[in-house]
């Protein structure tokens, strides 16, 4: 029987078979010894059995948590083998919530009650709560009569729904902590066994090992994805600084080269893959590569300076080139309105590199202008007595910057209302430079020194485009053409009264030279030049005179000797009336038809008396 492995009641069957009533006292006494020993083998296999059982589970169960791959399928093999290992209805297992400072149902096996499988239990109520808050196992062999639990509605509700009466639950612990509770339950009235706690505990210790070790591969998991984001984001970073500090070396290398502004704003155009223009602060192209003509926008170079970063403005980057906080200028770049942070650091420090460039021509330009001021300054002061210059020192340095003080030059003196000084020098330096001279401020006035032939015509325009720029009247005053360091102190002299000379006549916001203030001129200008004053008005019919023998010139004088009256002129002159008429028609086809106009006649009776002054004098 125990070979075969028959049922207990088997073993008391040969003691109560009718044939055993013959044996002997001693013989019986023998078979019932051997039925208990019999019976007390079969007890001990049955425990072996049993305990080889959840040694397998146990390993098993240990086997499932090296190969750990799904936390869920992992805890639902425990359950599952908790209730085939105690032979109950139903196994359950419950993890508590920090935050909600409760615990839940997480997994169930063999429940069929929709209201147990959601249930929640506080801590301290119910079987499971009093588990999770105290750390210790604890059964009941009839869970709905059971006084020493706190019963609730909803557990109670969801326990009769699903049924249960014995119901066991141990602590699941991962150290001296408690995370959950894993349960073993009939549906009818059970007594649980201190061996039956024993291994249900170890099934718990099992799924508290499950539990951590899936937190502690998950939080793995999560780290190794974090440390990849991070090298990632590391290599990007690291890229981007390359990328950033050879641009920066290659831009910085291009301004200590000195390069221009052009050359920068390719280079900045090809490092970003866009149309980029420069302007200054007035909002005037420098440069531009690779893009039209841009209007910068007021508002959006405010907000750059202000915040400091470029900003788009209609699908346009804008970033303010700043000097500490004096706005040098701005760039633009067109062609990438989806400009990344890498980029969009680039283009900011390619401003920068900007601003860098833009300093060192300006410090470059204001040392060369206090050079041409001090040139300016000793040519205009000039005197070949004095000793500290000579004509040939003058020259040289003159020829350093490009004039060649052989060539005739005029001389130029500025103001303007309100005297916007600044802004009137600046655009006055500009001028003089693309006009090839030079500019400073002498005597309160801005003064140039400039080529030019004709320093009237020059005066009067330069007063509308200076007058323009600076946004107030700029009257100018001009003389010359003068050649050689010698005339000029003279002749920016003879500038200033030109000026002075403006101001008197009402003409503020014009230009001109003391030609063009006609027989005002002579007695404001140089004296040494009545014969010029009589060559630019009465040269034509003097030179006719000359060619042909005739007296125009006579015949002139005499017509304004008598008051303008052809009768008495023709008596003076000897000759008819109609030769008076003649000659003056000559004289308006060599004068102009306004010849006799108050003006011009006031002017031409001045040449007329300077010239016969002239011919007695010879």
């Amino acid at each position: 029987m125990l070979a075969s492995g028959a049922p207990a009641e088997q073993f008391t069957r040969p003691s109560a078979d009718a044939s055993t009533e013959y044996l002997s006292p001693a013989e019986r006494s023998l078979l019932e010894e051997a039925t208990r020993a019999a019976l007390e083998i079969r007890r001990t296999l049955d425990q072996h059995r049993r305990r080889e059982a959840e040694l397998a589970a146990l390993f098993d169960t240990a086997s499932d948590l090296a190969a750990l791959r799904d936390l869920d399928a992992v805890l639902r093999a425990i359950v599952h083998r908790a209730r085939t290992l105690l032979g109950t209805d139903i196994a359950y297992l419950s993890l508590n919530d920090p935050v909600a400072k409760d615990t839940f149902m997480r997994v169930t096996d063999g429940s069929v009650s929709a209201r147990f499988q959601q249930l929640r239990l506080g801590m301290g109520e119910g079987l499971g709560g009093l588990v999770a808050q105290t750390a210790r196992p604890y059964a009941s062999a009839d869970y709905r009569t059971d006084s020493r639990f706190t019963h609730t509605r909803p557990i109670d509700e969801a326990v009769w729904e699903e049924g249960l009466r014995g119901i066991l639950g141990v602590p699941l612990r991962v150290g001296k902590r408690v995370i959950g509770v894993l349960f073993a339950a009939d549906r009818t009235t059970r007594d649980f066994p201190p061996d039956a706690i024993a291994l249900l505990t170890s099934l718990a210790d099992h799924a508290a090992v499950a539990i951590d070790s899936a937190r502690l591969l998950e939080e793995t998991r999560s780290a190794l994805v974090e440390l990849n984001t991070a090298n990632e984001t590391a290599r990007a970073h690291s890229t981007a600084l390359r990328r950033a500090a050879d641009a920066h070396d290659r831009l910085t290398d291009l301004v200590l080269r000195g390069g221009s502004v052009d050359d920068l704003v390719r280079e900045i155009a090809a490092l970003l893959g866009g149309g980029l223009a420069l302007h200054d602060s007035d909002g005037t192209e420098m440069a531009r590569a690779g893009t039209g003509p841009l209007a910068p926008t007021s508002q959006g170079v405010a907000a750059s300076r202000a915040g400091g970063h470029a900003v788009p403005v209609d699908g346009t980057w804008v970033c303010a080139v700043l000097a500490g906080s004096e706005l040098l200028g701005s760039i633009a770049l067109t062609g990438r309105a989806d400009l990344a942070d890498a980029d969009r650091r680039l283009f900011e420090r390619a401003a920068l590199v900007a601003a860098l460039l833009l300093l060192l021509r300006r410090t470059v330009a204001e040392a060369e202008d206090r050079v041409r001021g001090e040139l300016l300054d000793d040519l205009l002061t000039f005197d070949r007595h004095d000793g500290r210059h000579d004509t040939g020192s003058l020259t040289i340095r003159a020829r350093k910057l490009g004039l060649n003080l052989s060539r005739p030059y005029a001389v130029l003196a500025l103001d303007a209302d309100n005297e916007p000084r600044a802004q009137l020098f600046a655009e006055a330096v500009r001028r003089a430079r693309s006009l090839g001279g030079l500019a400073g401020v002498r005597d309160g006035h801005v003064v140039l020194l400039v080529p030019s032939s004709e320093p009237g015509a020059l005066a009067a325009e330069l007063a509308r485009e200076l007058g323009q720029a600076a946004g107030a009247p700029v009257t100018v005053g001009s003389a010359g053409p003068s050649t050689g360091p010698g005339r000029l102190p003279g002749t920016y002299a003879e500038a200033r009264r030109c000026l002075d000379a403006l101001h008197a006549l009402g003409r503020t916001g014009d230009g001109a030279d003391i030609a063009g203030l006609g027989f005002l001129g002579v007695l404001l200008g140089d004296r040494s030049d009545l014969n010029g004053f009589v060559e630019r008005f009465l040269g034509p019919v003097l030179a006719y005179d000359r060619q042909r023998g005739t007296e125009l010139a006579h015949t002139l004088d005499a017509y304004y000797t008598y008051g303008a009256s052809l009768s008495k002129a023709k008596d003076a002159l000897h000759v008819h009336v109609n030769t008076v008429v003649q000659r003056l028609d000559r004289v308006a086809q060599l004068l102009g038809p306004d010849w006799n106009s108050p003006t011009r006649a006031l002017e031409l009776q001045l040449a007329l008396r300077l010239h016969r002054l002239s011919s007695h004098s010879h």
